[in-house]
């Protein structure tokens, strides 16, 4: 990885991307810094505690905006809308069918698409604000009792909300990588020195050295651990040998290649986990925003859907809450994977090409066959899903070790570095190549 890096710095176009990357990354983090106007600190600071306290949400939040919701800074929305509207337009490709023409007219069609992104993001980012806003009126948390300043926020998180989205898509052509995907993964690296320190502080610091040691030496081992075992998830694929039958042009025998379709193991990503969590984490959310009585039934439901009470050994019955958390990621693995990959259509484009896979005859028995290993490969994926999602929230209930680079934050973080290396080797194989036919 150093060394691919190295390289790339030694050409002046990729040393230029790179370090537009970076300068774009920096103005995020300079935003990160600057407060929204109109809200009560002192009041704010005690809402965002007892939020922590109270549910996981103000937790998820700082990890995907990198503190700036703990700032609240005029980035506090961060690009939260942009994703939500892109799962949104995503599915609804699937749904209507427009849509999905829309997406298979080429480069025209997707940016249609993009456009249609960008403004559900604002419409997004204007809801979530207001309902913060709202929320913030409610329970005194503005400077004063005037509801300019709710309008006043809700113009400058939209805002700040549209200028990531911006500068996502300024990283996508100008720098290196996906821009949004950038963006995320750096907002969550931004928050692992912090969450180290307290690991440090509350397993090594004042300890007997043994004791310090031995922590330390679990600590790293299990994030290595999970970083390794990521990785494998990420790139792990099952490769289904296709062969292309001969045919006569003209005076010409043409066909008999071979090719794969690589099936990723992990063919959802992190989508289930994103799915699952913002399922569990919605009741809590509008709790927390418009101070909904938490005592009684409802109360109790909440806890089951905390995800910092579940695997505590003194509250244990609030650990089936994390099983219906893992059948969610089992369903959403086997639901997203349905709606982006189409064995059928691979099937039909098999045959009208000429292409059969070894064994199996053409059309529905492709189909068929291919259903059978999807499924099979989902089923495996999921159950790594489930062991990289589950394990944070299993240390953090017996052993009070509360991060945020957690599964989700590890799945997006070393998916981003592998895509973003790749781009980089891509962008010094095609300038090698195009400097071999320029000699």
């Amino acid at each position: 990885m150093l060394q691919t890096l190295r390289n790339a710095f030694k050409i002046k176009e990729l040393r230029s991307k790179i370090l537009f990357t970076l300068a774009m990354l920096a103005v995020i983090r300079l935003g990160s810094t600057i407060p929204a106007p109109g809200i009560n600190r002192a009041a704010f600071d005690q809402w965002f505690n007892s939020l922590i306290a109270g549910s996981d949400f103000g937790g998820i939040m700082n990890m995907f905006t990198g503190g700036s919701f703990e700032n609240f800074s005029v980035l506090a929305l961060n690009i939260s809308p942009y994703i939500t509207s892109s799962i949104i337009i995503q599915l609804l490709t699937i749904a209507i069918p427009k849509l999905e023409e829309m997406q298979r007219d080429g480069e025209d069609g997707r940016k249609k698409l993009t456009q249609w992104t960008r403004i559900v993001t604002v419409v997004l980012a204007i809801v979530e604000a207001t309902a913060m806003s709202v929320g913030f009126y409610r329970q005194g948390i503005l400077v004063a009792q005037d509801w300019r300043y709710c309008v006043t926020i809700v113009a400058a998180l939209t805002c700040g909300s549209a200028f990531l989205m911006w500068i996502g898509e300024r990283i996508t052509e100008n720098g290196i990588g996906n821009g949004i995907s950038v963006v995320l993964a750096y907002n969550i690296i931004a928050r692992m020195p912090s969450d180290i320190g307290n690991l440090f502080d509350q397993f090594i610091a004042g300890k007997p050295i043994a004791r310090a040691v031995v922590a330390a030496v679990i600590i790293i081992a299990i994030i290595i651990g999970m970083i390794i075992l990521v990785i494998l998830l990420n790139n792990a694929e099952r490769k289904i040998p296709v062969q292309y039958s001969q045919k006569i042009q003209g005076r010409k025998l043409v066909g008999g290649a071979s090719s794969e379709i690589p099936l990723k193991v992990n063919t959802a990503g992190v989508m289930p986990i994103i799915f699952g969590m913002s399922l569990f984490q919605f009741p809590s959310v509008i709790t927390q925003l418009f101070n909904i009585n938490t005592s009684g039934t409802w109360g109790e439901i909440l806890k089951y859907l905390s995800q910092s009470n579940w695997c505590v050994p003194s509250q244990i019955k609030y650990t089936l809450g994390m099983l219906l958390y893992i059948g969610l990621l089992v369903f959403f693995a086997y639901f997203y994977t349905s709606i982006t990959f189409n064995p059928l259509e691979i099937a039909d484009n098999m045959k009208r090409q000429g292409g059969f896979i070894p064994g199996i005859r053409p059309g529905k028995p492709t189909s068929d066959y291919l259903n059978g290993i999807l499924n099979y490969i989902i089923f495996i994926g999921a159950i790594g899903l489930i062991i990289v999602g589950v394990l944070p929230f299993v240390f953090n209930g017996v052993f009070g070790a509360s991060v945020s680079f957690g599964g989700t934050s590890l799945i997006i973080v070393v998916s981003v570095i592998i895509e973003t290396l790749r781009a980089v080797e891509s962008q010094m194989t095609v300038r090698n190549y195009k400097g071999f036919l320029e000699d």
